[in-house]
């Protein structure tokens, strides 16, 4: 992750790191509203969600992302980008583990 965030601001982008540990309350209470899964990453603290900004402005684009998630792959074979999930998550970046991303 931090050859990621090195890589990033290399790239012009200032980012903002969320989410690393999610509860099991928080996953389940993700599941229920349908923002997540049960058994998310994110328990594990294999996961990420990264906020870009450029100029102080946010970006909220999810093709600004897909650079980031190109280069996020790159790192490791288990490394996953939400921006290539079913329902997509441009924001996420996790190792997959046991069949979850």
């Amino acid at each position: 992750m931090a050859n990621l965030v090195v890589w990033i601001y290399s790239q012009g982008w200032a980012v903002r790191m969320g989410e690393v540990l999610r509860t099991k309350e928080q996953a389940e209470f993700y599941a229920k509203e349908g923002k997540g899964i049960k058994n998310s990453v994110h328990r594990k603290k294999l996961a990420a969600d990264l906020y870009l900004s450029k100029n102080g402005k946010a970006t909220w684009e999810k093709e600004d992302y897909r650079a980031l998630g190109n280069k996020w792959k790159t790192y490791h074979p288990l490394a996953r980008w939400g921006g290539d999930f079913r329902r997509r998550d441009a924001f996420h970046f996790s190792f997959e583990w046991k069949g979850v991303k």
